[in-house]
């Protein structure tokens, strides 16, 4: 404020008043009531009855439900020790032992009957729910075909036991079961021609067995056991494990070999040439007076050049010590695989000349009525067919016994 008072001094200002204190106005005393006016004093409140005590509430206890403490896990186990591979092998063929007739359930029309089961299944299921006491008129003919071709029968042969139907049972009145006796005889004319066992001729000496077929169709376990039934007519047999490429399959056929008293050829080592092996089995089943030799082959078939070459130099070798030889070509083929086992036979007849046939693995299919097809379209012989993993499972093909065992029919 001297600073402000200064300056306006020398402007010629008067300095300004500070402003006047502002003072409160005094209290005014409190203004007496009139006589006769005053307040009565309030009535003190009445008093409170205290509130009756709460009865107790007994609540129970329930202690919360605890969680389930899982056992502690056991430790794992240890792994068993290594096993020798030919142990192992050898515990795996043993179950291929032939056993008694009565051990095995029935004879061999019983054991046919139930591996074609699957299949008699797929045909038969169809015929029951179509025929039943029905006019037997063309809708009735155009099923049965669906359903024969749809059991792997194939076209031709479903065309043609149809109109075997046509001829003799149109409009007439039939049962399923009338259809089925029908189809069985129908199959059994198609299968006829082609029911021939692989007939060994001794004067051979040795007959010499060229097995042939994809991988996993069964052709060095249909060596063993067509090995095993020959030891058992008093046959000397050989093994020439002519597959080099597999070591599973030399293995297999070295331990028949031992198991079955037949002799063994094997290569040196995995890859060897096929045909020199051969070609020296050969040599030693004649030195050694053998009955049959069978020769085991590589089937791999997604080389197909590679593969034609190789049977063919096998047969030009072998040639060299017994023009004649091989005296049976043997195609096996796995019955799981249906038309397509059209299309391998017809691929092994370019490659080799095909002699016969060995169908296995019915007992996993449903798809058996593929046979009727080989017999129809391709006409080979067929020698043999697999019902089961013993060596008493693989017998010869009879027309009869596998038509009706197919169809469901008893002997």
């Amino acid at each position: 404020m001297a600073l402000k008072g200064f300056w306006d001094r020398l402007r010629g200002r008067e300095p300004e008043a500070p402003p006047a204190p502002v003072t409160p106005p005094p209290a005014q005393p409190p203004t007496p009531a009139a006589p006769g006016l005053e307040t009565p004093p309030a009535p003190p409140p009445p008093p409170v009855a205290p509130l009756p005590p709460l009865p107790a509430i007994q609540v129970p206890f329930t202690a919360p439900p605890m969680a389930e403490v899982a056992p502690p896990a056991p430790p794992p186990p240890e792994p068993p020790p290594p096993r020798d591979p030919e142990a192992a092998l050898a515990e795996a063929l043993a179950s291929s032992e032939p056993e008694p007739e009565s051990a095995t359930g029935g004879g061999w029309f019983s054991r046919l009957k139930t591996g074609l089961s699957r299949s008699t299944a797929r045909l038969t299921d169809a015929i029951t729910t179509v025929f039943r006491k029905r006019r037997l008129d063309e809708a009735a003919l155009e099923e049965l075909e669906e359903t024969l071709i749809a059991a792997d029968l194939g076209v031709a042969a479903a065309h043609r036991i149809v109109e075997g139907f046509r001829k003799t049972r149109f409009g007439k009145e039939v049962s399923d079961e009338e259809v089925k006796a029908a189809l069985a005889e129908a199959i059994a004319e198609i299968l006829a021609p082609v029911a021939k066992p692989l007939e060994i001729q001794p004067q051979r000496a040795p007959h010499v067995v060229l097995v042939v077929g994809v991988n996993g169709t069964g052709k060095t376990t249909t060596i063993a056991k067509l090995g095993q039934q020959y030891r058992g007519q008093g046959l000397k047999v050989m093994f020439a494990a002519g597959d080099t490429f597999r070591a599973a399959a030399v293995e297999q056929l070295q331990i028949w070999g031992d198991r079955t008293g037949c002799a063994v050829v094997a290569p040196a080592k995995m890859g060897a040439d096929a045909a020199g092996l051969a070609h020296d089995a050969l040599a030693r089943a004649r030195a050694e007076g053998m009955d049959v030799l069978l020769i085991d082959t590589a089937g791999r078939l997604h080389n197909k050049s590679a593969l034609m070459e190789e049977l063919a130099k096998i047969i030009r070798v072998i040639r060299k010590l017994d023009p004649s030889a091989p005296h049976s070509v043997l195609l096996t083929l796995d019955a799981t695989t249906g038309q397509n086992a059209l299309q391998q036979v017809r691929i092994f007849k370019e490659m080799v000349s095909v002699s016969g046939l060995a169908v296995t693995k019915l007992d996993g299919s449903a798809k058996g009525g593929v046979v009727v097809a080989l017999a129809q379209e391709i006409g080979l012989p067929v020698h043999m067919v697999g019902v089961g993993e013993k060596a008493g499972d693989l017998r010869p093909f009879t027309a009869r016994d596998f038509a009706r065992g197919l169809v469901g029919l008893g002997e």
